[in-house]
């Protein structure tokens, strides 16, 4: 292997094995998890691949298709559980790991080998195992000197009898030979039409460019995709925290209904959640979005970019309430509804406020502590924000 040595940990079908770990009648059986009650699948168990189901199929369609398929609502709270544990155990084999979402990490193994004193594939296969028997969650692991070829190899270790594949970047010119342009990681629909217009089908045609044509076709992205594939360390494993662009909490009202008050309730469980997680990420959002979807389908938006960044419940409920009545209509009846936490930034990187009072705001982040605190300790939604909160903190 090259001097930097990369693995992608990707966790399989992780949805469903997350099911699976709690309830292990459902190992072996054609498991698929749905976005919601009504929505689509979002992770099959082989069996239900095997079955035929596909991937963002629509429940109606899926259970008319395949009666005999298992059909779960997704549980987010139960995944991002199981994801933190999994991240954790990544983080006790080497220092630098980089989440890249919620079942998939980058991790550095450079030099580990001798501590570990095994050759980087047994070490992978030793943290597959050890995933396995402690978390009961199988991931797929691939090995290279770059993301862009760790990550063609973990797509590859899915398909291995050991869950690992290792790409040499020494010999990567004859894996590329055989990947088609559409499978390159970054490589969107747009770029797959550009790249076949100008004749360019698999990988190894596109490390074939030059660094001048690819530069001025498409940019600098494609430079660094292009040197990623040769097995070049472009972008290297950072385990410094970025921030989502967005949160997004949306879910339907259970019933559809025109009570603002039962809708008031759904928000501010959104709002709760959304809160919850960025005082998780130390960090912030500046727009607040409000979401509505009538019953026939129709989606109503409303957003507001509010004067100082926060990640306090009470104060963002005031705000979207507001929002709320400009586009709530009682002769309406809706479907579900959501929240939109925008314009994020990391509680280190926030600039400071020339009118903030120090003893107000220290009241919002104990308040803020006590919420956490409670919740870590009895469970999710132990208490609940109300309606009349005006964003003040006695």
């Amino acid at each position: 292997m090259a001097k930097n040595v990369i693995a992608l940990v990707d966790c399989d079908s992780f949805f469903v094995s997350c099911e699976q770990k709690v309830n292990p009648e459902l190992k072996g059986k054609p498991v698929c998890v749905i976005s919601n009650k009504d929505g689509c699948v979002v992770s099959r168990a082989k069996e239900a691949k095997a079955m035929g189901i596909r991937m963002g199929e629509p429940l109606f369609m899926a259970k008319k298709e395949h009666p005999k398929g298992i059909y779960i609502v997704a549980n987010h709270e139960l995944y991002a559980s199981v994801s933190a544990k999994v991240m954790e155990m990544l983080k006790s084999f080497s220092p630098l790991v980089e989440v890249y979402s919620i079942d998939e990490a980058f991790v550095d193994l450079t030099g580990l080998r001798r501590l570990y004193k095994m050759e980087y594939v047994d070490l992978a296969e030793f943290i597959r195992k050890k995933i396995k028997d402690e978390l009961d969650i199988p991931v797929s692991i691939g090995l290279s000197s770059s993301k862009t070829l760790a990550k063609l190899a973990s797509d590859k270790a899915k398909k291995s009898s050991n869950g690992v594949y290792v790409i040499n970047p020494r010999f990567a010119k004859e894996e590329l030979k055989k990947t088609m342009i559409e499978e390159v990681w970054g490589i969107g629909r747009n770029l797959t039409v550009f790249f076949h217009k100008s004749g360019i089908l698999n990988a190894y045609e596109l490390v074939s460019q030059s660094d001048e044509w690819l530069r001025k076709s498409i940019g600098i992205k494609a430079l660094e995709m292009k040197h990623e594939l040769l097995g070049e360390t472009v972008s290297p494993v950072s385990d410094k925290v970025k921030p989502p662009k967005s949160i997004q909490n949306t879910c339907a009202l259970g019933t559809f209904t025109s009570d603002i008050n039962f809708i008031k309730d759904a928000i501010n469980y959104h709002i709760h959640k959304g809160c919850a997680k960025l005082r998780r990420l130390g960090a912030k959002c500046s727009t607040v979005g409000v979401m509505l979807r009538t019953k026939d389908f129709r989606v109503f938006v409303e957003k507001k970019i509010l004067q100082k960044p926060t990640c306090y419940e009470w104060i963002i409920s005031d705000v979207a309430f507001e929002l709320l009545e400009r586009i709530f209509n009682p002769a309406i009846l809706y479907r579900s509804s959501g929240i939109m936490l925008e314009n994020i930034t990391l509680d280190s990187e926030e600039q400071l406020f020339l009118f903030t009072d120090e003893e107000v705001d220290s009241k919002h982040k104990n308040l803020a502590k006590c919420l956490d605190k409670l919740e870590a300790k009895f469970g999710k939604n132990v208490v609940k924000t109300g309606f009349t909160t005006k964003g003040k903190v006695e």
